[in-house]
């Protein structure tokens, strides 16, 4: 075997063997960061709560929050949340933030899924941004043509709202689960991932 030969050889097995580092980078790293979101969410409640044992915050979270989720069902503890809510909702500034706090969680979790209405927003001429529109039933004059879309912004649990002329939105059909995950993951996550794991 000539010299140019064997490190020819050489060369291959590197680049098979550096192959194999990034296989296992896209097997270990999410696996890792997973763990580590839900780690730092676990020690973060155990510290409010002063728990020694680890996640046992998280188990008293849950639980406490299924059993106010019980409550608030009831119809004859109802009138006490919704007395609760009120006083929230007169209180300055508490109401600017509770509001906006619990119509926030309510798009997410409510059952008026305010997240369900994907569209593609033309910035301009050959540049579009996807979103989803919140709401498109406004009664000011001045806002009939226009609809709230929120634009979520890549790798963020963050976005900006815009107020859009219709006729510059298309309507997305497809899942809008997996048109948030396409923004979420900067267009690397498969739009029709979720119809290919149904058929598995």
């Amino acid at each position: 075997m000539s010299k140019q030969s064997f490190f020819r050889l050489i060369q291959l097995k590197f680049k098979k063997l550096f192959n194999y580092f990034l296989k296992g980078l896209l097997i270990t790293l999410p696996v890792y960061a997973t763990y580590k979101i839900i780690r730092s969410l676990l020690e973060s409640i155990d510290q409010v709560l002063v728990l020694e044992t680890p996640g046992l915050g998280f188990v008293i979270v849950i639980a406490v929050i299924t059993i106010l989720g019980m409550i608030g069902s009831s119809f004859i503890t109802r009138p006490i949340f919704e007395l609760v809510d009120e006083v929230l909702n007169k209180i300055p500034l508490v109401k600017t933030i509770y509001g906006a706090v619990k119509d926030l969680i309510g798009a997410f979790v409510g059952e008026k899924n305010k997240f369900s209405k994907p569209v593609i927003v033309e910035l301009s001429e050959g540049v579009y941004k996807p979103g989803f529109i919140t709401q498109d039933d406004f009664d000011e004059p001045i806002l009939k043509e226009l609809v709230a879309v929120y634009l979520p912004h890549s790798y963020a649990f963050s976005g900006n709202l815009y107020l859009v002329n219709k006729n510059k939105i298309s309507i997305y059909e497809g899942s809008s689960s997996a048109f948030m995950k396409l923004i979420v993951s900067g267009g690397v996550s498969d739009l029709n991932q979720p119809e290919k794991e149904q058929q598995l």
